[in-house]
């Protein structure tokens, strides 16, 4: 990130605490640095603990603040751990980036067994709400302005052939955000969606293990090339900002073009 970017980012979550789950790498990772270099203090969670601390530790080497936490968020004492953690440390939680998730294997639907789909679900769509509903209760106690960001993806509006499972949780995660939105809309409590395209992280790695495979995906995005996780998190980082005060309830495509 250059330091004009930097600076621009300054002061924007000065004084918040947020929640980054699954910030082990990828999107997770990029969104928790920008919101820490933002001013605010980052509780990072993922289930690797190495991965998780390596976040920490990126965090705290740049003079921010961080305390992570190991957790996996289909475990319900888990989350309720994860926020209890957060609050004791920081004392409140203004924001989460809920972005943990799992990609399914590429084959047609037929060919996925039930406990596979399930745990592509669990993880994307139960464990979005799990940690949504346990923020939002801590949310509600100590009042002020908040917002929840969930991490859904392009897929979901468009489809993709030979990833039912995924498409579908990341789908449901759309709908949750909606939902939960108009519910919260009085609140002072903000829940949206970023929907990334194609990115460069650790996960989509696995697509592009023929050079073929990622020089076609190249060539098939309007912008010419994938995404980067920073360019994610800075769409996260506005959503968390009061800089988007007026907005609940979006589904924000970060996908170059793709869907269009």
């Amino acid at each position: 990130m250059s330091s004009s970017s930097s600076s621009n980012i300054k002061n924007r979550l000065n004084g918040k605490t947020v929640i980054v789950t699954g910030a082990g790498s990828g999107m997770g990772r990029a969104g928790a640095i920008l919101m820490s270099r933002a001013g605010a203090s980052v509780v990072v969670t993922d289930r690797d603990p190495q991965s998780c601390e390596e976040t920490s530790q990126l965090i705290i080497g740049e003079g921010g603040k961080a305390a992570r936490i190991t957790s996996d968020v289909t475990n319900e004492s888990d989350v309720i751990a994860m926020i209890a953690f957060a609050v004791e440390r920081f004392g409140r939680i203004d924001c989460a980036f809920n972005n943990a998730g799992v990609p399914s294997s590429e084959k047609s639907i037929e060919a996925y067994s039930l406990n596979a789909f399930n745990r592509t679900i669990g993880v994307n769509l139960t464990g979005v709400f799990l940690c949504m509903k346990y923020q939002i209760e801590q949310m509600r106690r100590q009042g002020g302005p908040a917002s929840i960001v969930n991490n859904a993806s392009a897929w979901a509006i468009g489809g993709w052939a030979n990833a039912a499972p995924y498409v579908a949780s990341k789908a449901g995660v759309i709908g949750l955000t909606k939902s939960a939105a108009l519910d919260l809309a009085r609140s002072g409590i903000r829940i949206n969606a970023v929907c990334p395209g194609l990115i460069r992280t650790p996960m989509s790695e696995g697509l592009f293990a023929d050079p073929l495979l990622e020089a076609q995906a190249i060539e098939d995005q309007p912008m010419g090339r994938l995404g980067q996780p920073e360019e994610v998190g800075e769409a996260v980082l506005w959503l968390c900002s009061e800089a988007s005060s007026f907005v609940t309830g979006a589904v924000l495509m970060v996908d170059g073009g793709w869907m269009v």
